[in-house]
């Protein structure tokens, strides 16, 4: 992530979020990530802000 990639304020849900994706792509390796992110952005509430993040930095378009 660069040095632009903040989280958002109140970061807790995105902080479960990033730890379910992590063990749900961990369980499911086939999954495509924007699935398993569009899928915590619904499970975990996310607000626009929080989603556009975890998109930008976790999605399957993400800078390795």
């Amino acid at each position: 992530m660069g040095c632009d990639s903040k989280t958002p304020v109140g970061s807790d849900k995105v902080k479960k979020a990033i730890c379910w994706m992590s063990e749900e792509l961990l369980n499911h390796p086939l999954k495509k990530r924007d699935a398993v992110i569009r899928e915590a952005e619904i499970r975990f509430d996310l607000s626009p802000a929080e989603c556009e993040f975890l998109s930008k930095n976790f999605g399957d378009s993400a800078p390795c």
